[in-house]
């Protein structure tokens, strides 16, 4: 199994106005703010950061996001942990989790 190493990192967060400042005074440059408290920011030809704000009685998480090279090496059972199968998203791609 391989993959294309890390598309993105998706951060969720307690305050996104105050994440989206952190990492742009760290030089990642505001892509798209969707208007509801979440957005998309980028530093040069880096994976792109996703950060979206989550409610105060949720527990904020991290995922990072791979690019599968060959999505069929990721079955049920294969060494690496499917949680969820693929399967197609509302923006254009297909998704899966894995877990280690």
């Amino acid at each position: 199994m391989s993959t294309e190493g890390i598309e993105a990192v998706f951060l969720e967060t307690r305050n996104w106005g105050k994440a989206a400042k952190f990492f742009q005074a760290l030089g990642y440059e505001l892509e798209f703010d969707t208007g509801h408290n979440s957005g998309q920011l980028r530093n040069g030809s880096s994976p792109y950061v996703l950060i979206a704000e989550v409610p105060a009685d949720q527990e904020p998480g991290v995922r990072l996001v791979l690019k599968a090279t060959d999505p069929d090496e990721f079955r049920p059972g294969s060494a690496v942990e499917v949680v969820t199968p693929f399967a197609d998203t509302h923006y254009g791609t297909r998704e899966m989790t894995v877990r280690d």
